[in-house]
């Protein structure tokens, strides 16, 4: 019944459990109860203390939801359920497109309200009791709504791409569905902030004022054609701060919560803006946009060499070559691929965080990027001690503690 695909599977599911949970491991031991020494006199202590409790809140539940996450995966390969579904949604639905979406749409549905009690847990148990939750219970379940009507529009429309290029394409159909899914990537860069961020939070124009000026006499000083600025209503759900340039050409705006206008004075708001106009001088957007292009190609390209052998979607309990499973073990035998993919994506992310640090350095804003970076992480409970490896997996920011390094080595050549 187990071909050798299926235990490939079960090896790749078991080894990406516990290298998490070695990195979590390695995550620990480089946990500090004592502030680190360049920090002392500016950071509060008792938020040290507290972010100390949230890092191993997250920590311990992370472990939880991964475990339950890995057992329902491995109960469904080890019973064939994957291949029941096949046969029930193919019973039910007819046609390969109908068919494909109804597999997934039941996969997703299901995945996602077994675990809903993780999702409210971390947001009305862990968040709420650290100061951050800031959502209703009808909040909750109304974005939840949305999220899924979100992705079964967008996922529906992709996943129909794919199937119908398959169909009418055959073995070039990966070509075809890389430039349709680079042309959604696109879509959703330029227009993310006016479509989709509206279904979820208001998005007013800052007000006239000392702010707005400075924000617009630095976008005179690094060239940055400045339409509007916008200010989020995060703090609907969230106490946590942020900040973000969204779009491209004529349709690219600069987008901050409420909440960071609550916390940072107009010089360290400023600072932090200056730091995200370092990524748009720099070009870091589009040369990132144009990694996950071609990354997506190159998965795309494996999937049509994956999908050729029947063996694949014979290892989750189909009796013929069923795209479905097929898709879906692809998607399982694929990540060490996209977990290699990542780490080269993390180095190049974490660069241009140093680079953009720089850029704002260079403009004289030195003093207060460094004030607005230890408030923010003070603000966010930010784990100031993590390890370099765990870093090195998951960060796409540099740690808190290199950040500051690297400004204060750049401010001495200057």
């Amino acid at each position: 019944m187990y071909n050798l695909w299926f235990w490939v599977i079960v090896a790749i599911l078991l080894f990406n459990y516990f290298l998490e949970r070695f990195l979590d491991h390695l995550n620990m031991r480089a946990w500090n109860p004592r502030l680190p020494e360049p920090l002392h006199g500016i950071y509060d202590e008792k938020e040290y203390e507290r972010s100390q409790q949230y890092f191993l809140a997250n920590l311990r539940f992370g472990r939880l939801t991964a475990t339950f996450s890995l057992l329902l995966i491995l109960v469904m390969l080890f019973t064939g359920a994957f291949a029941r579904l096949d046969e029930w949604t193919g019973r039910v639905a007819p046609g390969e497109v109908l068919h494909t979406l109804l597999f997934f749409a039941v996969l997703g549905l299901a995945y996602d309200l077994l675990t809903l009690p993780f999702q409210w847990y971390d947001t009305f148990v862990i968040e709420e009791r650290f100061g951050f939750n800031r959502m209703d219970k009808k909040t909750f379940f109304t974005d939840k709504l949305k999220s899924w009507f979100l992705a079964a529009l967008f996922g529906g429309i992709l996943l129909g791409a794919l199937v119908g290029f398959r169909q009418w394409a055959g073995k070039t159909f990966w070509l075809w569905a890389w430039g349709a899914f680079s042309l959604f990537s696109l879509f959703i860069t330029i227009f993310y902030s006016s479509l989709i961020v509206p279904l979820f939070n208001k998005q007013t124009p800052l007000e006239e004022g000392p702010l707005k000026q400075k924000i617009r006499e630095l976008c005179a000083r690094t060239g940055f054609r400045l339409d509007n600025v916008y200010v989020i209503d995060g703090s609907r759900r969230s106490s946590k701060a942020n900040a973000y340039f969204s779009g491209l050409g004529r349709k690219k705006r600069i987008v901050l919560y409420d909440t960071l206008l609550h916390d940072l004075t107009d010089e360290e708001i400023v600072a932090v803006l200056a730091h995200e106009l370092g990524h748009y001088r720099k070009h870091h957007t589009h040369w990132m946009l144009l990694l996950s292009v071609l990354e997506t190609g190159f998965l795309l390209w494996m999937l049509g060499l994956f999908l050729s052998d029947p063996a694949i979607p014979q290892a989750l309990g189909g009796e013929g070559n069923s795209f479905r499973l097929g898709l879906l073990a692809y998607g399982l035998l694929i990540s060490p691929v996209t977990l290699l993919l990542g780490l080269g994506t993390g180095v190049i992310s974490r660069k241009n965080e140093f680079a953009a640090d720089a850029f704002a350095e260079a403009l004289g804003l030195a003093r207060p990027l460094r004030n607005a970076l230890i408030k923010l992480s003070e603000k966010n409970l930010s784990n100031l001690t993590p390890h370099p490896l765990y870093v090195f997996f998951h960060y796409s920011h540099p740690p808190l503690l290199q950040r500051l390094a690297a400004l204060e080595k750049n401010e001495g050549k200057n």
